[in-house]
């Protein structure tokens, strides 16, 4: 059986990187090949070759038996192949109908049967979600929903799916498995590329290793297990996932007493001590990343008091939360966490410039670059220099140049949220391990995770959070996942579950000039 697509001796270079090399690669039509490896394994440029963003500098590619070039994604969409990234490329200002059929509307638009149509898709999928809507009100699920709609519009006959539920809630994240499933049994041919291995051993009929670049494995799902999987991404046994912590429990660093903004955070109270990780679970939506922005002065508060090192906070900017002692790694380190543009040496010192400059506020060249190096020996940051921008490098280094930001800022707490989503499971042993040394160096960590097993290796204690109220603490005698969701789903006799619809809207205070 002839695959539909097959890429055979694949090479990409950029500059003197060996991006990909030597790659075979290919996938029948009604199969999922999953894709995995590390960040920067070359999972992304062979994506990109696939879908005609990047050209390949040897190799061949066939698609039903057919020698191609892929010149351009418009070449890709006319054979049949769509790519969904992480970030979806919606235009939020259009309706879900506009989005669906965005490229292939007429001059003149009959409005009534473009919805109807764009109904139809969405509908074949499985959500009810309205034609009319604008996209910018959608949730995360509903984006994703929308851009398979959109590749569905057209004669799709492979997809190609770059972490499609790394935003997304685990019942959220389920749904778009049994859309993959779905599409699978039309026909269609799905390329799934996730750091989520669970999800992998699901959904996928093969799955494809990539490491350094090169095609390390191709084996079916029951062929291995997950710890062999992780060793082929790797490179080397991952016996302790969670790295052990020495830290000595110290001084109450943060209080928060009946704090309060709208439906979305509801009378919390909470402490926070030097060396102390204290997770905060619950599900999306739950008001765990509104209690953070809170904190960090993003919004203001309604009603409640924060207290930092025994000294009330009325940090009304996150630039006066930073001078207060507080970082912040944001979710979205993309928007909110780094300054993809600028290089790296900038975005790790850019929360304390006062200690890489001279008198009269002249920044010190020598003193910046020795500190960056430092902490990027430290952190293990992998770049060709300092001088790279951001967007250069792979998710998980990006995230610990975030969190080389705030060790060079040297605050008294830090709150990580979500802090190592879209990552590969090397770099979150990693990530790991930086947070145990905050923990070492005496900083109070707030933690912010969806991964019940992220907060149940990492954390002393787990305050679950349901409605935009604590519902409970537990300690580690008492760590489950099944513990961890019954408290977030609990409600109190006579409680009235609060509507979204009424929560607050944020004031989008920025999160990265800092």
């Amino acid at each position: 059986m002839i695959p539909f697509i097959a890429l055979t001796g694949i090479d990409k270079r950029f500059g003197g990187i060996h991006a990909i090399e030597n790659i075979d690669f290919d996938v029948m039509s009604g199969e999922v090949h999953a894709l995995v490896g590390e960040n920067g394994a070359g999972k992304s440029t062979l994506m990109r070759v696939i879908g005609g963003g990047h050209q390949p500098d040897a190799g061949v590619i066939r698609v039903e038996g057919r020698e191609i070039v892929l010149r351009n994604p418009h070449a890709a969409l006319a054979e049949g192949i769509a790519v969904i990234h992480q970030e979806t490329a919606l235009a939020p200002d259009l309706s879900v109908a506009e989005n669906v059929f965005l490229g292939a509307l007429p001059r003149m638009i009959d409005w009534r049967t473009l919805r109807e149509k764009a109904r139809a898709l969405i509908d074949s999928l499985g959500f009810e979600i309205d034609p009319a809507a604008l996209v910018g009100t959608l949730s995360a699920a509903q984006c994703q929903v929308i851009e398979i709609a959109k590749a569905l519009s057209g004669e799709l006959k492979l997809l190609v799916l770059d972490e499609p539920t790394a935003a997304l809630a685990p019942s959220d994240a389920e749904r778009l498995l049994r859309i993959v499933r779905g599409l699978r049994a039309r026909g269609v041919g799905i390329v799934y590329i996730s750091h989520r291995l669970e999800e992998v051993f699901a959904v996928a009929d093969r799955i494809t290793v990539l490491k350094d670049g090169k095609r390390v494995d191709t084996l079916k799902p029951a062929d291995l297990t997950r710890d062999e999987l992780i060793r082929k991404m790797v490179g080397r046994p991952l016996s302790v996932l969670f790295p052990e912590r020495h830290a000595t429990r110290g001084e109450l660093v943060l209080k928060v007493s009946d704090l309060a903004r709208g439906d979305a955070v509801r009378g919390v109270s909470f402490e926070v001590r030097a060396g102390e990780v204290v997770g905060l679970g619950g599900l999306i939506g739950s008001g765990r990343t509104e209690v953070a922005r809170l904190i960090f002065g993003a919004d203001r508060p309604d009603a409640g008091e924060i207290e930092l090192n025994g000294r009330r906070l009325s940090a009304r900017s996150p630039g006066a939360a930073v001078r207060a002692g507080i970082g912040f790694v944001p979710e979205d380190r993309k928007g909110q966490g780094a300054v993809l543009r600028m290089p790296i040496r900038i975005n790790v010192t850019l929360a304390a410039l006062k200690s890489v400059s001279a008198p009269g506020g002249f920044l010190a060249f020598r003193r910046e670059r020795d500190c960056v190096a430092h902490l990027m020996d430290a952190l293990r940051i992998k770049a060709r220099s300092m001088d790279a921008d951001v967007s250069t490098l792979s998710g998980g280094n990006q995230q610990k140049v975030v969190l080389a930001k705030w060790f060079h800022a040297d605050g008294n707490l830090i709150i990580l949220d979500e802090p190592t989503r879209g990552v590969d499971v090397g770099a979150k042993v990693e990530i790991y391990t930086l947070i145990n040394q905050l923990a070492e160096r005496g900083k109070a960590v707030l933690v912010i995770s969806s991964e019940h097993q992220e907060l149940i290796g990492l954390c002393d204690r787990i305050l679950v959070m349901g409605d935009g109220r604590i519902r409970g603490e537990l300690q580690p005698a008492e760590y489950s996942e099944e513990a961890i969701l019954s408290l977030s789903l609990r409600r109190d006799p006579g409680e009235t579950q609060g509507s979204p619809h009424g929560a607050p809207q944020r004031e989008n205070a920025s999160l990265t000039h800092v």
